[in-house]
């Protein structure tokens, strides 16, 4: 399953304000604010993001890679899901462990055989085991 995607854009002003009337229809608001990254997600009252919009590092740089990160159930999971993943090929890119975007978050991050940051994840919507 699906815990977020983080698009990345040349022109991330131009984008966040695009999404913001685009997702309006589908429920979708501008939650999380990560300057300048920003995260929308459906106006549920909680401040979870699935989507995000994050800029290039520079200005007309090639597009980075794509961010995907996968939902797991624990703790003991992200763990698993690295080792899995260096062991098929994939590149260090984030040990499992906490990270500080906020309360619980626990995650793991590799490169794929093309650059493509994936991400295995647990956090405070989900039950955490240590």
């Amino acid at each position: 399953m699906l815990d977020h995607i983080t698009l990345h854009a040349s022109d991330a002003e131009r984008s966040i304000a695009f999404y913001a009337k685009a997702l309006a229809p589908l429920g979708y608001i501008p939650k999380a604010h990560h300057e300048p990254t920003i995260g929308f997600g459906v106006d549920d009252g909680t401040p979870r993001s699935d989507f995000y919009v994050s800029p290039m590092e520079k200005p007309g740089q090639t597009p980075v890679p794509t961010h995907i990160a996968f939902r797991a159930d624990n703790e003991q999971v992200v763990r698993d899901f690295y080792k899995a993943a260096i062991a098929a090929g994939g590149t260090d890119n984030g040990k499992p462990g906490p990270r500080a975007y906020h309360p619980g978050y626990y995650a793991a991050f590799v490169l794929d055989p093309d650059g493509n940051n994936i991400e295995a994840v647990t956090d405070w919507l989900h039950a955490v085991s240590r």
